[in-house]
């Protein structure tokens, strides 16, 4: 990314004019999908720079900027789950995206948490000293997905830090995190851009139905640009072609399709469906899916309103346990099977 994004220009005014941040830590927080991971890293770019501009951005052709672009800066250290690769050159922040080229039994068995072995192997970069006695700035990505064990052991290097030593934790759900770790951090609340402002910037990245993809996206516009064009676009349509029909649906196919997917997006596009199918059924409106309207408003005249509200209830549990080490495939046909049985109950 060779700038930050047009929403994010005036937090980053506030933030960097005067180069001096309130302490050793900033928590970055806000929905999925806004590019605080992106912010995050330019920050952390401009920070090392060694020519930033008057607008205290990166300039991009100092030696610092080539090591930070070819992910090899020495003052630089990314802390995520096994499980989370994330494509710096991508304009996405992605969750639980598994590494494309591994097995799926890699896949099953990295780890979604942040553990205490990779925050305890920040003691030597943390206190030694830097390359050239520069800045050296700690991302954590996202912070939410420490465990108990590797929150308190940040805890400890946050309660006592060197000088120079800037750590940037970057959060989807701040209220996951020790109220320890939050207060000892100057947090900052990344702005979620207007729908008009979104729809405009879908439309440069060529996306052919903006409104609808952010619609669909919960109104986070890197999450929509995902649905258009990231690797799991063909999946998305599979996906929405089969539980709009579920006459034609078949659980078995369908888990088997979509297993290479995070089971945490396939469940989230699922609850947003039953949304908007209960919501058409109460209000005559839907949130979501607006480019689905004809579907939805046949089967939300269907379906038994209760049965779909305790399914879409039971969709929360099944959230929580998609973080999980699982077996993706099995998961995904019992979530399918659950869906296709409550719409023949109808």
């Amino acid at each position: 990314m060779a700038d930050i994004f047009i929403w994010q220009q005036e937090i980053w005014r506030k933030l960097t004019q005067n180069r001096e941040f309130r302490g050793h830590a900033l928590l970055l927080k806000g929905k999925k999908g806004i590019g605080k991971y992106e912010f995050a890293r330019q920050l952390a770019k401009s920070l090392l720079c060694t020519a930033p501009t008057a607008a205290h951005k990166a300039c991009g052709e100092c030696l610092s900027c080539g090591w930070f672009e070819q992910s090899s800066h020495p003052n630089f250290y990314p802390v995520m789950p096994e499980a989370l690769t994330v494509n710096p050159g991508e304009h996405s922040e992605k969750e639980e995206t598994e590494e494309k080229s591994g097995s799926t039994a890699t896949k099953k068995t990295a780890s979604q948490q942040i553990g205490v072995d990779q925050i305890r192997k920040l003691t030597d970069f943390v206190y030694m000293t830097g390359h050239q006695n520069g800045y050296k700035v700690i991302l954590i990505y996202p912070a939410e997905a420490m465990n108990t064990a590797s929150a308190n052991a940040l805890l400890k290097k946050l309660e006592e830090p060197p000088e120079n030593v800037l750590f940037i934790l970057v959060t989807h759900q701040a209220q996951r995190l020790l109220p320890t770790i939050r207060s000892r951090c100057q947090q900052i609340a990344i702005p979620v851009p207007d729908v008009e402002t979104s729809v405009a910037w879908l439309k440069q990245q060529a996306i052919s139905d903006p409104a609808g993809c952010l619609a669909a996206a919960s109104y986070s516009p890197l999450q929509a640009l995902l649905l258009d064009k990231g690797e799991h676009a063909a999946h998305y349509e599979q996906f929405i072609q089969q539980i709009g029909h579920p006459n034609q649906l078949d659980p078995l196919s369908l888990a088997a399709a979509l297993q290479q997917t995070s089971l945490s997006v396939v469940v989230n596009w699922l609850q947003k469906w039953c949304y908007d199918l209960v919501s058409y059924r109460t209000t005559g409106k839907i949130r979501y899916y607006l480019n689905q309207l004809t579907p939805i408003k046949t089967l939300s005249g269907q379906i038994d309103l209760l049965e779909c509200i305790t399914f879409a209830r039971a969709l929360n549990a099944k959230q929580q346990l998609s973080h999980h080490p699982l077996n993706p495939r099995l998961f995904l046909e019992e979530l399918f099977i659950g869906y296709a049985a409550m719409m023949r109950n109808k």
